[in-house]
């Protein structure tokens, strides 16, 4: 699935499907451990609504998620640590509401809406709730831009008040516009002019839709390529973006979980690791742009989950 721009706000509301994992080799009652000193872990997938794009994504991290947990007993699942993954912004308020001595992996929600409820939460602590953001990493968006383009190239992007963050990532290599709310995006724009390349973030106070059609239209004009932050800004005249299917932001919750169960250190929140990219040859054509095959397949993809072989009746 290409994830669409508006994928965070269609996980919202405050449903919950349970993830609780069955034994694996149960061990025998009386090999004289007592429960208090069993640790362990269990998990539980929060969502927002039950749509079937939030169900398929739950469904696919539930087969991801068992592996790890099921060796911990079930039956002192209520002694055991509670791991939470959190799809969607609604489930994320959810799971940091809850001041409990969990772990919360948010997943599906951008990295401007995972600040913003993160830190305007008490409850939340350092070290015990990490993400994986909705949007592409910015690192392999430029270097998208360069394939495109078959060299270096000057890349421009807007940040508004709630995306300042993530300036120091970009500077180095972006000329970064700042924005306001209530700010002119045509004068935001016309600053930059030497830029060939804008790179589009998730940021609600630029890319709305009273402005998205103003910007795709004045760099089309320009001829300035967009490299778009989902799938369907490129459906509708972004040059290009990589993305990430379910089964790639899954991928890598998993991995985080696993990690976490091994070390009991969770990482900082990241983009995406696991991506594809998708292009319109059309806005390319238009640009000038000999979009070459290299181009086309940058991507960086998980190893398949293994099949499992179904259980005889």
């Amino acid at each position: 699935m290409r994830l669409p721009t508006s994928l965070c706000a269609a996980v919202a509301a405050l449903a919950l499907l349970a993830g609780v994992a069955q034994p694996v080799g149960a061990q025998p009652a009386d090999q004289g451990r007592k429960d208090e000193e069993v640790t362990g872990f269990r998990f539980q997938i929060l969502t927002g609504d039950d749509s079937e794009v939030t169900r398929r994504i739950a469904e696919d991290l539930y087969k991801r998620l068992v592996p790890t947990f099921a060796a911990f007993r079930t039956e002192l699942g209520q002694r055991r640590r509670m791991l939470y993954v959190a799809i969607g912004p609604a489930a994320l308020r959810d799971a940091v509401a809850r001041r409990c001595d969990c772990v919360i992996i948010s997943a599906f929600t951008s990295s401007q809406v995972w600040r913003a409820l993160t830190d305007k939460t008490p409850g939340v602590r350092a070290g015990l709730t990490t993400a994986v953001y909705a949007e592409p990493a910015p690192a392999d968006q430029l270097r998208l831009a360069a394939l495109l383009y078959g060299r270096p190239v000057r890349v421009g992007a807007i940040l508004g008040e709630d995306t300042t963050f993530l300036r120091p990532a970009l500077e180095a290599e972006v000329d970064v516009q700042p924005f306001a709310a209530g700010d002119d995006i045509n004068h935001t724009l016309n600053r930059m002019t030497r830029s060939e390349v804008l790179l589009a973030m998730p940021d609600g106070d630029v890319y709305n839709p009273e402005n998205v059609r103003n910007i795709l239209l004045s760099t089309y004009r320009r001829k300035q390529g967009v490299i778009g932050f989902s799938a369907d800004m490129v459906k509708v005249g972004a040059l290009a973006t990589t993305y990430s299917e379910i089964e790639d932001i899954n991928t890598q919750v998993a991995e985080i979980a696993a990690a976490f169960v091994v070390t009991g250190n969770l990482p900082p929140p990241q983009f995406p690791r696991y991506f594809r990219t998708v292009v319109n040859e059309g806005v390319a054509r238009s640009l000038d742009v000999r979009v070459t095959d290299g181009a086309r397949r940058f991507a960086h993809l998980p190893a398949k989950l293994p099949v499992r072989p179904a259980a005889k009746p």
